[in-house]
């Protein structure tokens, strides 16, 4: 296949163990995720067989959880590897643009998520926003929306990491492709969103242990000579390294068209992958009021410093040996497809640090697939399982059935995106094409939902349509301007940049003139206050945690603090949102005009006044929520004004690092990663102290007792 890379004389690990790898890892998360499960049931009163818990974590998280689950399910293979391979292929302008391209949408999804605790606090999904205000046909459009941005961006990661383990160890890369998602389909499926968030810590902090060690190991090796020795080579084989379009040359310029190119299209397909990720909004109902601003702008800053550092080393170390006897392809160079399949990154740590850098790949491979795949799962779950199961096949389904649908959806979702990723290797995709494709099919749809929290004015046929004529349009741009250019269309053809970013500008702008024209032309005005329909799932459950028989005085006490307005969780209104609300999506429309709905629990329905019902959140907790929306928008224009004009466009210029400057550059995002690993790993060990002793004298006061209990059987 022509998208692989040829294994028959090649393989950086024995096939065997790769699979012993991948099998083990897998068992291994799967238990941690079992007994992490029966602690928190047992000793935090959080139980993943309750609706509320499986989707949004009884929205609870803190700001350290909400910040590493963020960072790991951000952090994909891409930023890792596929930095590296861009960074041999365009030079050191690469890993900025990269980082600016992760953080600045992290950034804005804080604001959004402000926003919707603020105009839906009861949600679970974002398209239960969209129902809500866009009823039936809307609702189906976004679902369709976000199905294809889940399924096309975790099968893409998929088919990227099986051609990644194929290209390492020889397995098969279908075998590959069934055996990475098939451990994350069982603990996800058994512990729910709070799993994820646990897992995504591990996965976080062993992850940054294992990029911090490759960047240093492979500086410091002596076959590169440190921050200097680096340099000099870079520069000694500048004539052997000649890269087009960049300033000379050369690799140690700013001054690069391919690789500002690249970035601008990687913010465009980044900003759609977050937005139209129901993933990422799940995080932030998940987390509580005072966590998701500071959350969510944690790994917004502490992302940035991955591709800058890891990249920038690996990429230019390649550069400086790929021609020399130590490196594996030796006597042949590194091929189109290998680059392009991601293939930079393992042969470098192969060559300078040897088969124990290899099994160290294996395992950060492994973290940051199964992080991308563990977010996706939740979220599809949540889809199928609420907004298509409870809303048009069962709306009066029980929490229980609820559950259970999304245990299966996990196990369909998993099978599901392995024959996606199986089907996009056999037609020869590869990473760096779907980089190209996913901003068009992603992006129509991110102006329109974003309108959906902030413009009252936006009709419902401009939602509707807007997105699908935006895909198109997007579509045409890139097909017609590959034929253009290149007089003829194929993967080859439409692997070219060019036509990548005008698609991408044209799928991402072309709807907001579609949405503001359709809406003018029938000008219609929502109530936000619509929104407050949507019930708390379980609420009972939620408000009542002292029925359940296995807590321990200390955890009672902890946990009805988080009913405590600011510092707490949601906390439900009851007399100002009854539970029998009707939610007919069909019916939205007419409610929002004629501000009434109806009852549903008695024959008689009575008419409710929009006026009657109340914000279930109090003054103050109100207040906090603007105060942080004003913050997250603060830090949204200080991090897009920063990473995409002060710092970048200043070096965009006819200049080539000097040996300091480039010291100085990559201590800097080497002392980066550092800060990372305290903000998505340290902290969150220090803000989860409470529950974290909570369980460990749970934990050890079990363990007396059964031991007391063997003592006197005995």
């Amino acid at each position: 296949m022509s998208n692989t890379v040829d294994t028959s004389k090649l393989a950086l690990i024995p096939q065997g163990a790769a699979y012993g790898l991948l099998i083990g890892l897998s068992v291994v998360f799967c238990g941690v995720i079992l007994i992490a499960v029966k602690v928190q049931k047992a000793y935090l009163a959080e139980d993943s067989g309750k609706s509320e818990m499986f989707m949004v974590a009884n929205r609870s998280v803190g700001r350290g959880l909400c910040a590493s689950a963020v960072f790991s399910s951000w952090m994909w293979i891409n930023e890792t590897v596929l930095c590296a391979a861009m960074t041999y292929r365009y030079g050191l302008a690469v890993p900025l643009w990269w980082g600016s391209g992760l953080c600045f949408q992290i950034a804005l999804m804080a604001a959004l998520g402000v926003m919707a605790k603020i105009r839906v606090p009861y949600a679970h999904t974002s398209l239960e926003v969209v129902r809500m205000r866009y009823g039936k046909i809307g609702h189906l459009v976004f679902i369709v929306l976000n199905l294809v941005n889940n399924v096309f961006g975790c099968a893409s990661m998929i088919m990227t990491g099986s051609q990644l383990i194929h290209g390492v160890s020889g397995m098969h890369y279908v075998a590959a492709t069934i055996l990475v998602p098939l451990g994350v389909v069982l603990y996800t499926a058994v512990g729910g969103l709070k799993a994820t968030f646990l897992t995504d810590f591990l996965h976080t902090a062993i992850a940054l242990i294992l990029i911090i060690y490759f960047t240093i190991a492979v500086l410091t090796n002596s076959a590169i000579g440190g921050l200097g020795g680096l340099y000099d080579k870079v520069i000694a084989t500048a004539a052997d390294n000649y890269i087009p379009n960049n300033y000379q040359g050369s690799l140690l310029t700013f001054k690069s068209k391919d690789a500002i190119i690249w970035g601008l299209i990687l913010k465009f397909g980044n900003l759609a992958l977050v937005v139209m990720d129901t993933a990422f909004w799940q995080k932030s109902f998940a987390t509580e009021v005072k966590a998701t601003v500071p959350g969510y702008n944690i790994a917004a800053l502490a992302v940035f410093g991955i591709p800058w550092g890891l990249g920038t080393v690996i990429g230019l170390a390649t550069r400086a040996i790929h021609d020399t006897p130590i490196f594996p392809t030796y006597p042949g160079l590194l091929t189109a497809t290998e680059v392009s399949s991601g293939m930079v990154m393992p042969y470098t740590i192969k060559a300078l640090i040897g088969d124990k850098g290899i099994i160290g790949f294996f395992f950060l491979l492994f973290m940051a697939l199964t992080s991308t795949v563990s977010s996706s799962m939740i979220a599809v779950s949540s889809i199928l399982s609420y907004d298509i199961y409870k809303t048009y096949l069962n709306p009066k389904a029980t929490d229980k059935q609820i559950v259970g649908v999304s245990h299966l959806t996990v196990v369909i979702h998993g099978v599901f995106i392995t024959g996606i990723s199986i089907a996009l290797n056999y037609g020869g995709a590869n990473m760096t094409w779907i980089g190209y494709l996913r901003p068009i099919i992603s992006c129509p749809g991110i102006i329109p939902m974003i309108l959906t929290l902030f413009w009252s004015r936006q009709t419902r046929i401009a939602a509707i349509i807007s997105p699908v004529l935006g895909f198109f349009s997007g579509l045409a741009v890139w097909l017609a301007t590959t034929k253009y250019m290149y007089g003829h269309i194929d993967i080859t053809t439409t692997s070219n940049p060019y036509p990548a970013l005008y698609a991408a500008i044209a799928s991402f702008f072309t709807p907001a003139l579609y949405s503001v024209v359709l809406s003018l032309y029938k000008p219609y005005k929502f109530d936000w206050r619509v929104f407050l329909r949507i019930e708390l799932a379980d609420q009972a459950e939620i408000q009542s945690p002292s029925d359940t028989s296995t807590l321990n005085e200390s955890s009672e006490e902890v946990h009805a603090s988080d009913s405590k307005g600011v510092d707490g969780t949601v906390t439900p209104v009851v007399d100002s949102q009854p539970e029998s609300i009707n939610n007919d999506p069909e019916q939205i429309g007419e409610i929002s005009e004629k501000n009434t709905t109806k009852q549903t629990s008695s024959p008689s329905s009575v008419a409710i006044s929009l006026d009657d019902i109340q914000h279930p959140f109090d003054d103050e907790t109100l207040k906090e929520l603007y105060r942080w929306l004003k913050i997250a928008w603060y830090m949204f224009g200080a991090i897009v004004l920063i990473t995409f004009v002060a710092w970048p466009l200043p070096l965009y210029r006819d200049y080539i690092f000097t040996k300091s400057f480039f010291a100085g550059w990559v201590v800097v995002a080497i002392i980066w990663q550092f800060a990372a690993f305290g903000a998505v790993v340290i902290f969150p060990l220090y803000d989860g102290r409470q529950d974290i002793a909570i369980g460990a004298r749970g934990i050890w006061k079990t363990s007396k007792q059964y031991i007391s209990r063997s003592k006197k059987e005995n």
